[in-house]
């Protein structure tokens, strides 16, 4: 299974190579900010690719992000002053005494600080790092989709709810993030052959065992090149006025030699580029899909230890 990875999380790089449209109202519905809502979970390299907006709908944008960062940075100095006092009477306790408690309180609190001051330095950084751009299950990524006759980028939530899903059924299926391809007519027929899209990856991770314990392996590409993932999606109507959901889920296959020799058994559907508008806008010919599924790329995945 596709746990995660580190996608192309910003939608100008689909603009740009594949000549791709923002569905710039999808965007804006997912980032209005909303006081009694939590922020949607989205990558930074989401966010941060609206900071230099050439449109005023694109600059609008990044005002609502800016608010949810403003609260979300109030909670976490919050956080660190919380937890900075919690250290320091921790501190000042085993000066007098050494107590379990006080020496739990400096393992927990120590811990607590360094988590509150990456997540605020990470809300004030401006410059890209790998993990800006990566995603699980339940986060966002923009997922290019053919509509009204054009590739489209619409901002989707990675875990698929699907046809006919209330959010109490879904979440008695956690794993619909990933679609088997030997699944894809049967437990997805209602999107397999309708709903097509692709997200672009550089980097996919797996859990594994190494060792008798679980490591999380990350799997690159040898040539360098981007994968081009296959991916099914739903739109879920929403409920008393709420806006409808967009959610994808990356298709699986057998592993390739070298991901099944580091121990997974899976492995994402790497299509080429010929194919991309093929699978996009599907023609209902199924055996045609399953042949570009048979005609994928096969890069040598190099992978090692997560860091």
């Amino acid at each position: 299974m596709c746990y995660s990875a580190q996608v192309w999380s910003s939608y100008k790089k689909y603009v740009r190579k594949f000549g791709a449209v923002l569905s710039i109202e999808d965007f804006s519905k997912l980032y209005f900010h909303d006081p009694f809502k939590s922020k949607p979970k989205t990558p930074k390299a989401m966010d941060d690719a609206f900071a230099n907006g050439e449109t005023a709908k694109e600059r609008e944008i990044w005002e609502e992000i800016q608010i949810w960062n403003s609260e979300a940075a109030a909670k976490w100095e919050k956080e660190l002053f919380t937890q900075s006092t919690r250290l320091n009477n921790a501190q000042r306790s085993l000066e007098a005494k050494v107590t379990k408690k006080a020496q739990e309180d400096v393992r927990i609190a120590t811990n607590k600080v360094a988590i509150a001051r990456e997540k605020l330095a990470d809300l004030r950084r401006t410059d890209t790092l790998p993990r800006d751009e990566r995603i699980f299950p339940g986060v966002y990524a923009p997922v290019m989709i053919w509509q009204n006759g054009q590739r489209v980028v619409k901002p989707m939530r990675y875990q698929c709810r699907l046809p006919g899903w209330t959010e109490a059924v879904e979440r008695q299926y956690p794993g619909t993030y990933n679609a088997r391809r030997d699944k894809l007519e049967t437990s997805w027929r209602d999107l397999f052959g309708k709903h097509h899209g692709l997200i672009v990856a550089d980097v996919f991770y797996e859990n594994v065992e190494v060792n008798g314990k679980n490591e999380v392996l990350e799997f690159t590409p040898r040539t360098g090149e981007p994968m081009l993932i296959a991916c099914l999606w739903n739109r879920s109507p929403g409920l008393k006025g709420a806006d409808d959901l967009y959610t994808f889920a990356a298709i699986t296959d057998e592993p390739e030699p070298e991901v099944a020799a580091a121990g997974h058994d899976r492995t994402i559907i790497n299509i080429k580029p010929e194919h991309i508008d093929a699978w996009l806008n599907p023609a209902g010919d199924l055996a045609a899909l399953q042949a570009i599924f048979d005609d994928r790329q096969h890069p040598f995945y190099e992978h090692r230890i997560a860091a």
